[in-house]
């Protein structure tokens, strides 16, 4: 198997990387853009020159989606995971990564360990199979190396290679160009947050209204009819509920979970592969690593404020297939207008967030059609590319109040700033500078003092340090 022309430069970064000496990186490459296959190339490569290496994932269709990549280079894995022959001898170990996680004592530390979806490397699980392998060459795979709360990897990983950004793979062929809708229907105006991200226990009560329901379903068969979906939701429960409606409305429909046996999850994705089931039902089953590439839509119904999340759940349907022109993305829970298009540039950083990505609404950057729910990047277009409707035209008004004009004092508020200079570099420490951020009223105490912290090592490092 060849890889692509971009793969191959991800490769050769990677190399330049561990030459200079770096023992751990993250390779951040979109999602759909064959992270699987490149893994398969760098355990093919490790095995040729006689290395032993162990590739981490973190759910079962996994293993079976990387023992089939390892066959495309004649290479047969050991497998570490509940329900598997153990054959230790193998020089690839293709391993979950809860079962690796009980089994360390049994387990060669390798030369080369690869880690799927490395944004959760601060987790206690991932972090004990790293400390465990600190000897051994690291490199973390993951689509967006950035957490719901902002904190970044620079703990766990020296450096960043960083692949090539969605906008550029869609262009060139490699995902599919996508079509946005996002018909009203789910506010979650009053929804309170636990962990940084929506209370399920609420988002359950809105998304599970009949008339919710009803609009996904409607909204499939006027738009999507034939198309393969994975419709994303809030609970079990919800996803089996809609199951039920897709199927009532003659759309053949199955749910499966986490606790679904995984023989009859894998017969569920058999068929849903061939065409028999046509929406797939989930609760953050489909998020990471599942590779469906002939699905050609999304049915969006959990409103979340993880960009991660979001874009992984995205990036399924993204994916390219023989017959598949685009991609449809039916977003009701209203995703595209917190984070952006899919293919939106951004950047990415070792050290995460200064503060955690606010969970708003990004209205200035994508404008929603009147007439069809299209979504659009606002270019400065007078009519959606999509029905070709005119966009309605809002005319500047500018407020009046009464008052009076103040002059600033500028001297007062120059030694109000230096006082909280001196009260920031009088916290020497992290609790203090936590402490500092909480009296100020900061919205990520602990991530501003993280930064605080971070910068002043960089002037050490640089020589600009006391």
């Amino acid at each position: 198997m060849e890889l692509h022309q971009f793969q191959r430069e991800i490769v050769d970064r990677a190399r330049e990387r561990m030459r200079s000496g770096v023992r751990s990186m993250v390779i951040v490459s979109p999602t759909g853009s064959g992270k699987t296959v490149l893994t398969a190339y760098m355990l093919s490569e490790a095995a040729r020159r006689g290395h032993r290496s162990v590739f981490t994932v973190h759910r079962r269709e996994l293993i079976q989606q990387t023992i089939r990549a390892l066959g495309e280079f004649g290479i047969e894995p050991g497998v570490i995971a509940s329900g598997f022959d153990a054959r230790p001898d193998m020089l690839v170990q293709v391993a979950s990564i809860q079962t690796l996680a009980r089994r360390l004592d049994g387990v060669k530390c390798p030369r080369l360990l690869i880690m799927d979806e490395c944004h959760h490397a601060p987790a206690g699980t991932w972090a004990k199979v790293a400390d465990a392998f600190r000897d051994a060459i690291r490199i973390g795979l993951t689509a967006t190396p950035e957490r719901l709360d902002g904190q970044g990897l620079e703990d766990q990983f020296e450096a960043m290679v960083l692949g090539p950004p969605v906008a550029c793979l869609i262009e060139d062929g490699y995902l599919a160009p996508y079509r946005a809708v996002i018909p009203p229907g789910i506010s979650v105006e009053g929804v309170h947050r636990r962990a940084g991200d929506y209370r399920r226990e609420e988002l359950a009560e809105i998304v599970g209204t009949p008339t919710v329901t009803g609009d996904a379903v409607r909204e499939y068969v006027e738009r999507a009819s034939g198309r393969r979906a994975i419709a994303y939701t809030v609970s079990v429960e919800l996803s089996r509920t809609l199951a039920g409606a897709f199927r009532d409305a003659g759309v053949a429909a199955e749910h499966v979970d986490a606790d679904t046996p995984s023989h009859v999850r894998d017969a569920a994705m058999e068929r849903f592969r061939a065409g028999e089931t046509m929406v797939m039902c989930n609760v953050d089953l489909f998020g990471e690593g599942i590779d469906v590439p002939a699905v050609e839509a999304g049915i969006f119904l959990r409103p979340t404020c993880s960009l991660a999340l979001y874009l992984q759940q995205v990036g399924r349907i993204l994916r390219v297939s023989p017959g598949k022109f685009d991609a449809l993305l039916l977003d009701h829970a209203g995703n595209i207008i917190r984070h952006g298009l899919p293919d939106d540039n951004r950047a990415w950083s070792l050290a995460g967030q200064a503060e955690s990505r606010e969970c708003e609404a990004k209205k200035s950057t994508v404008r929603i059609c009147p007439n069809c729910y299209a979504a659009s990047r606002i270019t400065g277009q007078k009519q959606c590319a999509q029905c070709r409707q005119p966009f309605p035209t809002h005319p500047r008004v500018i407020e009046t109040r009464d008052g009076r004009l103040e002059e600033v004092d500028v001297a007062e508020i120059r030694r109000a700033r230096a006082a909280m200079r001196r009260e920031q570099v009088g916290a020497r420490d992290r609790q203090t500078l936590m402490r500092l951020a909480t009296e100020r009223g900061y919205r990520n105490p602990a991530g501003w003092a993280h930064m605080v912290m971070r910068g002043r090592q960089a002037k050490k490092l640089t020589g600009g340090g006391r």
